[in-house]
């Protein structure tokens, strides 16, 4: 073996030119063979033959241009083996030396023949050959064992040339088979001039072959390049030799490719079929069985091909697949197979399955290690924060009662000062037993700070502060009660200093003093819990509002930015109906104060907040609103408006401190420090009372979280903790208990304080509770105004048109009842509540609207119980009949204009009026991905109930998909494709429509919505990595494809990346149920598209622009791949039929990939887009 490789490479020989002719020859053949055979798939019906193969009949002629002459004699030294050689001597006998010599000769001149040819073969055949060499060596380097070659040389004795197919026959050969795949023929058929209806000799028959007549004179050029030419061999008949197959109708042989297994046909007497070929003999001819008859596609040829278990190194032998290997059909070696996995003698395949489960397992494994270290890490984060938090609030708590308990005892001491003349010594003594008291009280707790350290420490650095310079220690300072207090005053109420927060557009650096800013988190806890505990004390010392005012001006807290919000004869009319919801509203909302918004059900309370705020949308608004006195867009201070949705929209999954930290990040100012941040969310957390709760999740409807009025108070939080101007609440106290609505308006009385317009629709709040207010709005049915004005004011407005308040009633409730016309003035039958709107007009000198002043007829005749005129109303209404076509147009042109205002919407710059820099889009895309990934890890159960879908349909279509080799294994895939599409797309659609309506609320308050979708996204990439790993470790390995995992892994990633993106643009645009009709609809259809057969026109069209068609193809491309040798003319066959080519496989990848790119452009676009009326 080593003399006949070292034979191999050496470079061709030039003797007589003869072993080179004669090597063209069988090239030619086998070429012809190889390439032109390409369109048999599976001999079905497929498409007509085209005029792109009409070249082929000519290709034999084409082959041979580029050669001189062949010529039909034997090399020499060929010859002269011949005649002392026989067949019984070379195959039961020892094979002479000089015989492997002669065949090594002869075969390596096909090399430099072979290497001109292959460039023709590549334009020709690249759909099906990528590389043109490796594709041939795999099918016809016969260098490694040449038996077949030696064995037919001594068999036909010298006339082996003359039974060699030429370009007229090959033609003839692949006509029959064009015909076959056409459905013209049932069998393959050769008609020549030597077999025909009227000429059949026994060369003809299956298995045979003929030699060219005695008196046939035929030169090469002629034989092997016209392809209209066939020679006549009808003499001297023999079999066809091992290594080559003679069709049926041909007196000639053709090579068989490597992995195939071409010998000697045996009869088997019961059928008289023969075997493994599957022809009969003729009757009548007492012949026996040939050799090979035909070679095509596996489905029709299945005898030619190798058979599983066995391998077949040369085209005439077999061998048992040893133990612990594997033989797949038509293998010319046997593949070695995995640890682990002990392959019994003759296996066709391995056993992977146990490394699917292992790879399962592992991975299993390493997301459950994920998942609980992420959770151990926030767990251990958050307790360590607690910690801290809670040694923060006890230090801070212990310090303020201390001071509390000194104070107290600085008043004993002026009291008994006053009471006693106590001379100097006395006094003296009080010092000294009143100084270690206060040392002690320093000295609480190992963290505690001294008070005359805490106040040099907070005007440490400080100049505007004074200095502490000079001062005198504790220990040296006379106690003096007066001068005492005012120290501990001083330090009760100076803030720690924090650097001001620069407004919009403020260039100018603000200079901060490193040592006066907090930045540990002990620290920055401990400034916010002292202020807050500030602020508790100022509230707790009784004093006017002025003077509270006063105290939280001393803090140093900001002042808000001023919004009043002024309205005139503000009307909404809804479009399509015309019913008004709004009528002629005339008001103010001032800075500063609580504004009640009351009224019966239907009053308009909820339209007139959502119109004040620019939230109205399919309406027609008319009348005047002025923000300062100026007409501007209140959407331009959109980012300083807090609006409260009646509904409770929170983040269920998310805790009540992360739903108000979220809500915190993105909408205060980019450049505040973070213990300014920290101040306000645990300050809005104490005054909403929310401190025990604040580490519980929210819950949803399916998991149950906290209460409905904690819920409450946690969505009015969401719009506090950024710190508007202008804070419009729909009923914030619905659903709570008076303590809980207490504590609900002492956080609005505060937000007020620094200057906040406060807005609240209410339903008959408590007495206790409405005196909270300071304005309060009546509004009777129709959207009418009954009332505006000071809530001190409303009783007397009330009593001087003589509806006075009964004894022990809730003059809310009384009011409330007043405007649905149940109560009225006492003594009164014919008190009509429509009057209401028309006194309050003429009460403030409004003028009266058209449509009530032909309705209004005053009384001239009042009681003495009547403080006004009284009115009555006649109201009188009639309907305007129209008909059904007017009211579809209507209908029709109101949906046009609300879609006009969608997509106008997103076009319209407004300006910016706030002044307030919130943060930008990097800032913002890293909170919504630390949100969203955290919400992830706490969806844990559903995301391993997908990953157990996958798992189980993977194993079910593993086990149940086709694995025949004759489609080259692409009936596997299509059911894949429906799987994983319809999986993974029902599972995409949570990414967006769970959390649809807390979307739209963040939207409507300034989110970024590019920011918005890639953090989920790229959350989602998680999966789009992990779900093909979870599906392909059942699928795979219980499938066994040829081709390899990792060509499949890609090709699952780049399939779930496209599929969830389209998934998104259904979540967006699409409720629930229509979404997930469409994520079951769309993958079976493609699907069908994809794998239909010849489709034209429309359909064809429409099966190129589907995903499915480029995930099949790049499928079966990677499992092609993996079929050479005997296996050509199938894997041409099967490529040909699904139109595809197998180079295409990145091309293949790179449009599922854009697919989901612009999948995911238009989600974006949707997103921006539609529901914009929400969003506002």
């Amino acid at each position: 073996m080593i003399k006949l490789r070292s034979k191999v490479h050496q470079p061709p020989r030039h003797r007589s030119g003869m072993k080179e002719d004669y090597m063209l020859k069988i090239l030619l053949l086998l070429l012809l063979q190889h390439c032109s055979s390409y369109t048999v798939a599976n001999f079905t019906p497929v498409s007509k033959l085209d005029s792109s193969f009409v070249p082929l009949l000519d290709f034999a002629s084409a082959l041979s241009n580029a050669t001189n002459l062949l010529h039909t004699q034997l090399p020499l030294t060929c010859s002269a083996l011949l005649s002392v050689h026989n067949v019984d001597d070379y195959l039961f006998g020892a094979p002479s030396p000089a015989l492997q010599e002669c065949a090594i000769d002869l075969f390596a001149e096909l090399s430099p023949s072979i290497n001109a040819y292959t460039q023709q073969i590549a334009k020709r055949f690249s759909f099906c050959i990528v590389n043109p060499i490796v594709d041939r060596n795999a099918a016809f380097d016969f260098s490694q064992n040449l038996t077949f070659l030696e064995a037919c040389l001594l068999e036909t004795k010298g006339d082996f040339l003359g039974r060699l197919c030429g370009a007229g026959e090959i033609s003839a050969y692949l006509q029959s088979l064009f015909e076959l795949a056409n459905g013209h023929r049932s069998t393959i058929l050769v008609t020549t001039i030597n077999c025909n209806d009227s000429r059949w000799s026994t060369g003809c028959e299956d298995g045979w072959s003929g030699s060219l007549s005695s008196n046939q004179v035929t030169s090469s050029a002629i034989l092997y390049r016209d392809s209209s030419f066939v020679p006549e061999r009808i003499s001297d008949p023999r079999p066809c030799c091992g290594g080559f197959f003679c069709p049926r109708g041909l007196t000639c042989m053709i090579p068989c490719p490597l992995g195939a297994f071409c010998t000697r046909a045996t009869l088997q007497e019961s059928t008289g079929v023969c075997e493994p070929y599957g022809y009969q003999v003729s009757p009548g001819r007492n012949l026996t069985c040939g050799g090979a008859n035909a070679w095509a596609d596996v489905g029709t040829t299945s005898g030619i091909f190798c058979p599983a278990g066995f391998y077949c190194p040369a085209t005439t032998m077999h061998l048992s697949c040893s133990k612990g290997h594997f033989c797949r059909e038509g293998s010319t070696s046997q593949s070695k197979c995995f640890r682990l996995n002990a392959c019994d003698p003759n296996s066709m395949t391995q056993n992977i399955k146990a490394y699917g489960i292992v790879l399962i397992v592992m991975l299993a494994m390493l997301l459950l290690l994920i998942y609980n270290c992420s959770d151990q890490m926030m767990y251990i984060r958050e307790s360590h924060k607690a910690k801290v938090r809670e040694a923060a609030v006890r230090h801070v708590r212990e310090h303020f009662n201390a001071v509390e308990r000194w104070k107290m005892a600085v008043e004993a001491a002026k009291h008994f000062s006053r009471s006693f003349s106590l001379c100097s010594t006395d006094l003296e003594e009080m010092q000294v037993l009143a100084a270690p008291s206060l040392m002690r009280s320093s000295e609480m707790g190992s963290t505690e700070i001294s008070v005359e350290h805490r106040v040099a420490t907070m005007r440490e650095g400080n100049p505007d502060w004074g200095s502490t310079e000079g001062a005198p220690s504790m220990t040296e300072m006379t106690v003096d009660p007066l001068s005492m207090d005012e120290l501990l005053e001083e330090d009760l109420y100076t803030p720690i200093e924090v650097p001001p927060v620069a407004d919009k557009g403020d260039k100018k650096q603000v200079t901060v003093n490193k040592q006066s800013v907090p930045h540990t988190r002990s620290q920055i806890f401990e400034y916010a819990y002292s202020e807050i505990e500030k602020e508790k004390a100022i509230q707790n010392n009784c004093m006017t509002w002025m003077q509270i005012l006063a105290q939280v001006g001393r803090q140093g807290n900001r002042e808000r930015y001023k919004l009043e919000i002024a309205f005139k004869d503000l009307s909404l009319m809804l479009k399509g109906s015309g019913r008004k919801i709004l009528c002629h509203v005339t008001g103010s909302l001032s800075p500063g104060r609580i504004t009640a918004v009351m009224g019966p059900s239907g009053a308009g309370k909820t339209t007139f907040l959502n119109a004040v705020a620019g939230k109205v949308y399919n309406s027609l608004t008319t009348g005047l609103v002025l923000i300062n006195g100026k007409m501007e867009s209140i959407q331009s201070y959109k980012t300083i408006i807090g609006f409260v949705p009646q509904d409770d929209i929170v983040h269920g999954n998310l805790t009540v401190e992360e739903n108000l930290w979220f809500s915190a990040h993105y909408r205060l100012p980019a450049n505040m420090i973070k213990a300014e941040k920290v101040l306000i969310v645990e300050r809005i957390i104490d005054g909403l009372g929310l401190q025990n709760i604040r580490s519980y999740s929210v819950g949803t409807v399916e998991k149950r979280g906290i209460s409905g009025g904690q819920r409450k108070r946690v969505n009015v939080g969401l719009e506090m903790v950024m710190e508007p101007s202008l804070l419009m609440l729909d009923e914030p106290t619905s659903g709570l208990d008076s303590t809980s609505s207490q504590l609900v308006l002492k956080a609005l009385r505060r937000e007020a304080l620094v200057g906040v317009n406060v807005g609240v629709v209410l339903h008959q709040p408590s007495y206790g509770l409405f005196k909270m207010f300071d304005d309060v709005m009546l509004l009777a049915k129709g959207g009418w105004t009954v009332y505006m004005g000071p809530v001190a004011e409303v009783e007397g407005y009330f009593s001087s048109m003589g509806i006075v308040v009964p004894e022990r009633i809730n003059p809310p409730d009384h009011y409330m009842d007043v405007l649905e016309g149940v109560a009225g003035p006492e003594g009164t039958s014919d008190f009509d509540s429509k009057r209401l709107p028309i006194a309050w007009m003429q009460n403030k000198g409004y003028e009266v609207p058209e449509e009530l002043q032909n309705t209004v007829v005053q009384i001239d005749a009042p009681t003495d119980k009547q403080k006004i005129k009284k009115l009555v109303y006649h109201a009188s209404s009639s309907l305007i009949g129209k008909s059904f076509a007017n009211g579809i147009c209507q209908e029709y042109i109101n949906s046009l204009e609300l879609c006009w205002d969608n997509l106008k919407s997103p076009f319209g710059k407004v300006e910016d009026l706030s002044r307030r820099n919130t943060p930008g889009f990097f800032i913002q895309f890293k909170i919504i991905f630390e949100r969203v990934a955290k919400q992830r890890f706490r969806e844990s159960r559903v995301q391993s109930q997908d990953y157990l879908i996958l798992l189980l349909a993977g194993a079910c279509l593993g086990f149940l998909s086709d694995t025949n080799d004759s489609n080259l294994g692409s009936g596997r895939y299509p059911f894949t494709i429906i799987a994983l599409s319809l999986l993974c797309m029902i599972s995409g659609l949570r990414t967006f429509s769970i959390d649809k309506l807390q979307y739209w609320r963040e939207s409507s308050s300034g989110i970024n919505r590019v920011a918005y979708f890639l953090a989920k996204d790229t959350v989602d990439h998680f999966n789009t990595i992990v779900k093909p790993m979870v599906y392909l470790s059942m699928f795979y390995f219980f499938n066994t494809p040829r081709s390899t995992f990792v060509e499949n892994y890609i090709v699952t990633i780049a399939l779930v990346y496209c599929v969830v993106g389209i998934s998104y643009i259904f979540a967006i645009t699409l409720e629930n149920g229509p979404a997930q009709l469409w994520s079951v609809l769309l993958p079976v259809v493609s699907t069908l598209l994809a794998t239909r057969g010849s489709p034209t026109g429309i359909v064809k069209l429409l099966s190129y622009s589907t995903y499915a068609r480029w995930a099949q193809e790049a499928y079966v491309i990677a499992n092609a791949k993996r079929y050479s040798g005997v296996w050509l003319i199938t894997r041409c066959a099967v490529l040909e039929e699904g139109h595809y080519r197998l180079d295409h496989w990145i091309l293949c990848l790179l449009i599922i990939a854009t697919y989901g790119v612009v999948a995911r452009i238009v989600a974006v676009l949707c997103l921006i887009f539609c529901n914009k009326t929400r969003q506002r």
